[in-house]
This record gives structure tokens, sequence and C-alpha cells, in this order.
């Protein structure tokens, strides 16, 4: 089906344990069906140049690539960002 291949890609810079990319997690949770959640393990030997760039920062989202936000979930930023790349793929 190429729907699934037209969808945004949510990555997810974290480690373990990570109660606050568990919280992130649960915020996306309704909008699931919307992305393709990735998930990267910054504390991965392969994964360092990211583990320097975030570690005091995850969870960290970059939605196709691009830095989206950090900390926390933005909703509205990213249901904003969300629809502009649904609307670019119609």
């Amino acid at each position: 089906c190429s729907a699934s291949a037209n969808k945004p890609v949510l990555t997810l810079f974290t480690k373990k344990p990570c109660p606050l990319c568990d919280e992130a997690r649960e915020e996306l949770e309704p909008y699931k069906r919307r992305f393709i959640l990735q998930e990267v393990d910054i504390t991965l030997p392969e994964n360092s140049a990211w583990y320097d760039k975030y570690k005091y920062d995850i969870p960290v989202f970059h939605l196709n690539g691009k830095f989206l936000m950090k900390h926390r979930v933005d909703i509205q930023k990213f249901e904003d960002q969300l629809m502009k790349l649904e609307l670019q793929n119609d």
C-alpha cells in the first residue's frame, strides 16, 4: 500500500531509562496511525554522534529528518507540521 510509504517519519532520540520519552510516546499515541515512529537509542556505539549532540536533551524529535522539538511533546507544533506534510503528499 503506497499510503504508508508517504507517512512522515518521526524519529525519537532516546535512551533507557527515559521517563520523559515514555511520557512523550503516550502523548503521541492518538496520532500513531499518521506517522512511522523510528527510535534511535543514543547510547549505542553507532549513535555516538547523536549522543554527543543530545545527551542532555532527550527526548528529541525529528520529523522527516528535520529537528522538530525536544524535552516535551509540543502537540500543537507536532500537529501543524504533520498536517503540512500530509497536505504535501496529497
